[in-house]
């Protein structure tokens, strides 16, 4: 193990995935958990949440028990959204955070409810085939049996653990020996076998009314926490309407706010303005147009996108063409903008995705936000908090206002499309802020330019971030680069192994099965039969 160097200094290339059933993740034991769902005789619902539950022990780094999820689910002609989002504490006040700066990054005042767990329950109830405590099953052999961990996974773990190592219980889960371990050790953590176990014996009941809640609670108050018996009892997982956008002939549906899956559909309706066939694929204006869209998206984004029940502009007013239109209207394709929200007229997560043979297909993301998310970690338990509550902000009279029993502006967003009311691919790029325009890349270059699934994953790709300021992957072509800096972006071209542009997982209906294609980004793997 330490003879080896583990890096990478040749970029590799992978090939998608043609079968019937397909299964499509970041890590590769977590997709061949979901297939053997598919082979027992589950369709992909049962295979997504395997794949789901085997990524809290598998890939910890960016997810665990106590997070959120969200899912779109195309079954039997139909699309469905599930939302499980937590809210705040019923002792989140404003007053309780008003003289800090901005929201806290770590710690119990980052922890909202968790409820995937009951979105694993309600998932497996409306649509699941298999019974629920089997698809806890690769995860606890991996949790008990050990699995051995990868250069990329050992990377991001060290990482991650050194703003948590403080908090209370992370060290003593995560870093038992002071030390985050290595590309090849085998990690261990019977205790995170132990509460799988008895979330799958008792359909995630003890993890809010039960023996896990029970220990929850008790370490939230020995140790400055929030959360009471009655926030966990409330936690509910929220069958949703997803909504929509058109891109050509495509129609890209996210689940809706508090979600930033709205980001996604305001950038794709922006972009169906511009003639990017004529532009051309990867060409500097394809590239700026596109950076201009995603900045006019998330201006209002982050002025506009809360707890659906405290917003006063309205979903549909946003994605009005006359809107979007408008919007579209500010772009200057000679300079690079910093632009303000507008007022229409009123009217590192982890992501899976599965296809069965019958026809159903599932996007799925769930998160713990932050790496490690709060930080929090429950004694013997391996339960580790999210830090979902980071998406709240401090501005009195805002939507998003941080206060009790709230549902914070959320990053995690799955994606689907449909091509005249027919599924055509479920997908996702997790990685916070990179969602939104993760997706709106990925439809721009199918709907315009027709590239296949891998490709579209494999294209550089940019991320705009506060400033504004526009990274580009180390394989962005150097014209491109040249051209945003002369029309005055602020660009930072990173470092080849960087990982803060997402990781892409996607699937494609074909004719006679699916196309699946996972990110080269990390260690994903698309696998089939």
């Amino acid at each position: 193990m330490s003879d080896l160097n583990w890096s990478f200094p040749y970029r590799s290339q992978k090939m998608p995935v043609f079968a019937r059933n397909v299964v499509s993740t970041s890590q590769p034991l977590a997709a061949q958990a979901g297939l053997s769902m598919l082979y027992r005789g589950g369709n992909a619902v049962d295979s997504a949440l395997a794949t789901a539950i085997a990524l809290t022990v598998v890939e910890p780094v960016m997810n665990g028990i106590g997070g959120d999820l969200f899912v779109q689910i195309w079954h039997e002609g139909k699309l469905y959204g599930l939302s499980a989002c937590g809210r705040s504490p019923e002792k989140w006040t404003y007053d309780l955070f008003k003289d800090q700066p901005s929201m806290p990054g770590r710690g119990w005042g980052t922890v909202t409810v968790p409820t995937q767990v009951a979105g694993w329950r309600a998932l497996s109830e409306r649509f699941g085939k298999l019974p629920f405590e089997e698809l806890f099953e690769p995860a606890i052999r991996y949790a008990e049996q050990g699995f051995m961990v990868s250069p990329t996974i050992s990377r991001i773990w060290a990482q991650q653990a050194e703003p948590c190592k403080d908090q209370p219980g992370f060290a003593q889960a995560f870093m038992p020996d002071g030390q985050t371990p290595k590309a090849g050790q085998l990690w261990r953590f019977p205790e995170q076998a132990a509460t799988l176990n008895d979330i799958a014996q008792t359909r995630g009941d003890s993890f809010y009314r039960g023996a896990l809640a029970e220990k929850i609670i008790a370490f939230a108050e020995q140790t400055g926490g929030y959360l009471t018996a009655a926030d966990l009892d409330g936690a509910a997982a929220e069958w949703v309407e997803p909504i929509s956008a058109n891109f050509r002939d495509l129609t890209l549906h996210e689940i809706p706010p508090n979600g930033q899956g709205i980001a996604a559909l305001m950038g794709v309706g922006i972009l169906n303005t511009f003639d990017l066939e004529s532009m051309g694929l990867d060409s500097p204006d394809f590239y700026h147009a596109s950076i201009e869209a995603m900045k006019l998206a998330f201006a209002d984004l982050h002025e506009h996108i809360a707890d659906p029940a405290h917003m006063t502009t309205m979903a549909a007013d946003l994605l009005s063409p006359a809107y979007l239109q408008e919007r579209a209207r500010l772009i200057n394709m000679d300079k690079a903008s910093t632009p303000a929200a507008g007022m229409p007229a009123n009217g590192g997560t982890v992501y899976m995705t599965a296809a069965d043979q019958h026809g159903t297909m599932v996007s799925f993301i769930q998160s713990n936000y932050h790496g490690f998310g709060s930080g929090v970690v429950v004694p013997g338990t391996g339960i580790a908090l999210h830090n979902r509550g980071c998406g709240f902000n401090l501005r009195q009279g805002h939507a998003n206002c941080v206060g009790p029993r709230k549902k914070p502006m959320h990053t995690i967003i799955p994606g689907f499309i449909t091509r005249q009311g027919e599924p055509l691919m479920s997908f996702g790029v997790m990685g916070g802020s990179m969602q939104a325009q993760g997706h709106v890349q990925m439809v721009a270059r199918l709907g315009a330019f027709g590239q296949n699934p891998q490709a579209m994953s494999d294209a550089p790709r940019f991320r705009v971030e506060n400033g504004p300021v526009v990274y580009l992957e180390a394989h962005t072509p150097e014209a491109v680069v040249q051209s945003l800096q002369a029309r005055g972006h602020r660009v930072t071209v990173t470092a080849p192994d960087s990982l803060e542009f997402g990781s892409a997982q996607l699937i494609y209906k074909a004719e006679h099965g699916y196309y699946a294609a996972s990110d080269s980004r990390r260690d994903g793997q698309a696998v089939g039969f």
